[in-house]
């Protein structure tokens, strides 16, 4: 009888052990919505540990930024050998629960299956079915991650085109002063609408794709100044600056833009349980302070472009905006290791390793 009960608890356990990494796969890369697995999150953990002390000690940014574009990818192609090694483990047990002569041949059994190697014999129907069963997770999971690839190299592809093309427009690293400055020089702040639609849409494709493919927060820019969370930050705080500070006509489409943004950021930091403030007020403190404002009001000022001539009202406006999206962009900027930009990048908190994880919200 306890040879039996042991039998059951051995292919219950099996079971369990491939059910949950099939269950960690879906989420993972499947299923198109928000969904934290913490599988995936002990992956990554573990590899940015080793990340970690690849870069420290390491005290030019240049250096640790080509080190860390490396983790990303080398995370995720860490997923498989992961599940295939946990797939594996658990047909084993149910190899030995059904009978298998011993835990030798139960590992030479499950290892054949699951890589389709085929060196071991299958003998009696459970065994066979076992197998065969195995041997199409193995090749399943192994094609899941090869047919998702493009999926997320699309939607980074799609992310950096907004970024690279913000350069032109608010140069490297990106600065909502240097915007105005560039759209000055141009004759174009009426044009700005333009930029606050496209850069809405890109908000939300954000919020889709980076809570969906949590992997994607972790791909750094092709170009090591650029970042997808300083460009984010110089386009809000532009949109708060349009709306606050300079004396143009009204734009709603900028009040959009930033509500688009914070929602996004919120979202993300959410996903990632960042700490951060959930429930910002008009009246909290951000990270730019009064003296940065005027600077950057007497730069504008001093470049042609019209400012509002109340100087606090503006700076009060401007705070009611910011507060929205401050403490989000500062977690997001130190869990990416962002690089140095106005308002963003050089202001950004220390984040320990291990700080974070895929938080267990209502999106799971």
């Amino acid at each position: 009888m306890l040879y039996v009960a042991l039998r059951f608890l051995a292919f219950s356990a099996g079971f369990a052990l491939v059910a949950g990494t099939l269950i960690s796969a879906v989420r993972t890369f499947v299923l198109p919505r928000s969904a934290p697995d913490q599988l995936t999150r002990i992956i990554f953990f573990i590899v940015r540990l080793f990340f970690n002390m690849l870069i420290k000690g390491r005290t030019s940014y240049a250096v640790r930024d080509r080190i860390l574009a490396l983790y990303a990818p080398f995370a995720l192609l860490a997923m498989p050998p992961v599940w295939l090694a946990i797939i594996l483990a658990g047909y084993m047990l149910m190899f030995w629960a059904v009978g298998v002569a011993s835990w030798g041949v139960a590992f030479r059994t499950s290892g054949s299956s699951l890589l389709t190697l085929g060196f071991a014999p299958l003998e009696r129907l459970p065994v066979v079915l076992l197998g065969y069963s195995e041997a199409v997770i193995g090749l399943m999971l192994v094609a899941l991650l090869i047919s998702y690839l493009p999926t997320i190299y699309s939607a980074f592809q799609k992310r950096e085109t907004a970024v690279t093309l913000l350069e032109v427009r608010a140069g490297s690293p990106p600065s909502a002063i240097e915007l105005f400055k560039r759209f000055q020089r141009l004759k174009r702040l009426d044009k700005l609408t333009e930029l606050w639609l496209s850069w809405e849409v890109w908000f939300s494709e954000i919020e889709e794709s980076h809570t969906s493919l949590p992997v994607l927060a972790f791909f750094r820019s092709p170009q090591p100044e650029h970042s997808w969370i300083t460009a984010a930050g110089a386009v809000l705080d532009a949109a708060a600056l349009s709306t606050s500070t300079l004396d143009i006509p009204r734009d709603v489409q900028a009040d959009l833009c930033i509500r688009a943004g914070y929602l996004a950021l919120h979202r993300i930091v959410d996903f990632f349980d960042l700490p951060h403030n959930p429930h910002p007020q008009p009246g909290d403190p951000i990270s730019v302070t009064r003296a940065e404002f005027d600077a950057a009001c007497n730069e504008l000022a001093a470049n042609h472009i019209p400012i509002k001539a109340d100087r606090d009202q503006a700076w009060h406006d401007f705070v009611g905006w910011r507060v929205n999206y401050d403490s989000v962009l500062l977690a997001l900027c130190a869990l990416t290791t962002a690089p140095t930009a106005p308002w963003s990048g050089d202001r950004a908190p220390t984040l320990p390793v291990g700080s974070w994880r895929l938080h267990r919200n209502s999106h799971s």
